[in-house]
């Protein structure tokens, strides 16, 4: 199927009072694994690539971005295509051009004042191309290798009245906010401010985004979407499938094997159980 805008699909599972799990992206083998698994379910789904992973493939976007589009239009459920933890002004340009309707653009290592000029600046430019803008605010930690930041650190979590003047100052579309997890974590132990999420949605009349959700047991994260999450960004839990999955492989084959994809195989069955798992718990 063609690719669906991000927009339609989050206007339509916040009408329906569920969230629309965002997949990242690394390999072909994880898109495939997606787009299957939103097929079983026959749910729509987002299939999300970050600037990390674009600096993995070389910083070259469209091979990568070429290879999820084809994924998703050979599809036979909605799948929409994001650019996801954008940094790079040079990189959130090029997004109009790969198949992307929507980016998320991170100035949350940056200051108030500074994250509200860059975040209004991408917004503007994202707007006048058809583009629809997530931006961040509070500090989800667990990006880039660094420890997973306390969910009490100071300035760690949104302030409800600050996101209101956030969105207000900048016109995004969606707000990515920190309300207890992280991430890249490996176990699902975060435990969510519930409270805080209700009152998010409360400040602001754009769709709240939750990242971090590996760590996000799964009683935890339907609350989460009970209170007010329509976009659930889902990336380590793929991760720790896949490399489940090749190294149970390896272990076991003989040092004879060399053929990548009898492991591959493994490897992309096992996100593609995964996936399932969290299309389900979201709904």
């Amino acid at each position: 199927m063609p690719l669906k805008p991000t927009a339609d699909l989050i206007t339509a599972a916040r009408a329906e009072h569920r969230a629309l799990a965002a997949f990242n992206v690394i390999t072909l083998e994880h898109a495939e694994a997606i787009a299957a698994a939103a097929e079983t379910a026959g749910t729509p789904i987002i299939l999300q690539i970050s600037e990390n992973a674009v600096k993995f493939h070389h910083g070259r976007l469209a091979p990568i971005a070429r290879a999820a589009a084809g994924v998703a239009a050979a599809a036979a459920v909605d799948i929409a295509l994001h650019l996801d933890h954008v940094e790079d002004p040079g990189l959130l340009r090029q997004a109009a051009d790969h198949g992307f309707s929507s980016v998320m653009f991170d100035g949350s290592h940056l200051d108030y004042a500074a994250n509200v000029r860059a975040t209004r600046a991408a917004a503007e430019w994202a707007h006048e191309r058809g583009l629809w803008l997530e931006a961040e605010l509070g500090r989800v930690g667990g990006k880039d290798g660094e420890a997973p930041l306390s969910a009490h650190a100071p300035g760690a979590r949104t302030d409800p009245g600050e996101a209101h003047a956030f969105v207000t100052a900048t016109g995004v579309d969606a707000l990515a906010v920190a309300v207890g997890s992280s991430h890249a974590m490996t176990d699902r132990s975060a435990a969510l401010d519930h409270d805080l999420i209700a009152r998010l949605r409360d400040a602001v009349a754009v769709p709240l985004v939750l990242h971090g959700s590996s760590g996000v047991p799964d009683t935890e994260l339907a609350r989460a979407v009970a209170a007010g999450v329509v976009k659930v960004n889902i990336g380590t839990a793929l991760n720790i499938a896949f490399t489940g999955a090749v190294r149970e492989y390896l272990e076991q084959a003989p040092a004879s094997a060399v053929d990548p994809r009898e492991y591959l195989v493994s490897a992309r069955e096992n996100m593609v159980k995964t996936a399932a798992h969290f299309i389900g718990v979201l709904g």
